[in-house]
């Protein structure tokens, strides 16, 4: 059994892992394969080539990237992130959180506050239990201790 995340701990990944910009490159990846170095731009239009950057670098901080010779593809953690991702969205979609109309990255961000509220792992936005809430609060915990035991950079570590 895996031991539970603390309150700080969740928050701090939910924080780490919100990035709008991470949040697009890792499911583009996922969704398309690796990206050409030199077509990150192109691929990733709607991202300055700052936030490219720091997307990369952060992604590389916390093991989700891999490098062929000219291009960026995910990791064992970077795809299982993108599987929580997916989940996320999943269950913030079918529930219009936090709103009918919201982007990928949107519900993502918003969803990830929510769990990094206290008890919120289980409590959906009105307050009942959710056992799909529940299910990825449960599946960032496996992440984290799976993937993030030893790293501490941009605020996740077991």
């Amino acid at each position: 059994m895996i031991p539970a995340l603390s309150h700080q701990q969740l928050r701090g990944t939910c924080t780490a892992l919100s990035s709008a910009s991470l949040i697009r490159l890792v499911s583009e990846i996922d969704d398309h394969g690796a990206i050409p170095v030199r077509g990150l731009a192109r691929t990733l239009a709607d991202l300055s080539t700052r936030r490219i950057r720091q997307a990369i670098e952060q992604g590389d901080a916390l093991g989700l990237l891999t490098r062929a010779p000219g291009s960026v593809g995910l990791s064992v953690a970077g795809r299982d992130l993108a599987d929580i991702y997916d989940a996320t969205a999943r269950w913030a979609r079918r529930r219009n959180y936090p709103t009918p109309l919201c982007d990928f990255a949107g519900r993502i961000q918003h969803t990830f506050a929510l769990l990094g509220t206290p008890a919120a792992g289980t409590q959906g936005p009105d307050g009942e239990r959710d056992a799909e809430l529940g299910r990825i609060h449960r599946l960032m915990t496996e992440w984290v201790h799976t993937h993030q035991r030893n790293r501490s950079t941009h605020g996740v570590a077991a």
